[in-house]
């Protein structure tokens, strides 16, 4: 089962964690438990999911090294859609001499 523990050592270990922790504590156990593998598996698929990502692109520039590759605008707001946002503040004009 789970490889050389057998039964009678999975029943003696859930016993002392009954003792140690009360029958309260034991749901919110493992609620917390399910959550953290939960977490881990998440966070291992998107680390595969980003590393995808990065061959795809590597693969993709090295398929056309003279294609210039897109770069996002630096000034896009996120959010506003259709409205370009410049790079640099607009120039004030000086005041005119009295």
């Amino acid at each position: 089962m789970f490889g050389s523990i057998g039964i009678t050592e999975l029943v003696l270990i859930l016993v002392i964690v009954l003792i140690i922790f009360g029958a309260g504590k034991l749901p919110q156990l493992g609620e917390g438990l399910g959550k953290a593998i939960k977490g881990f598996k998440k966070s291992v698929h998107e680390a595969d999911a980003i590393e995808a990502e990065a061959q795809a692109q590597a693969q993709m520039s090295a398929a056309a090294p003279g294609q210039p590759t897109q770069i996002p605008a630096q000034g896009a707001m996120a959010g506003s859609v259709g409205t370009p946002v410049p790079d640099q503040p607009a120039a004030v004009p000086p005041p005119p001499n009295a």
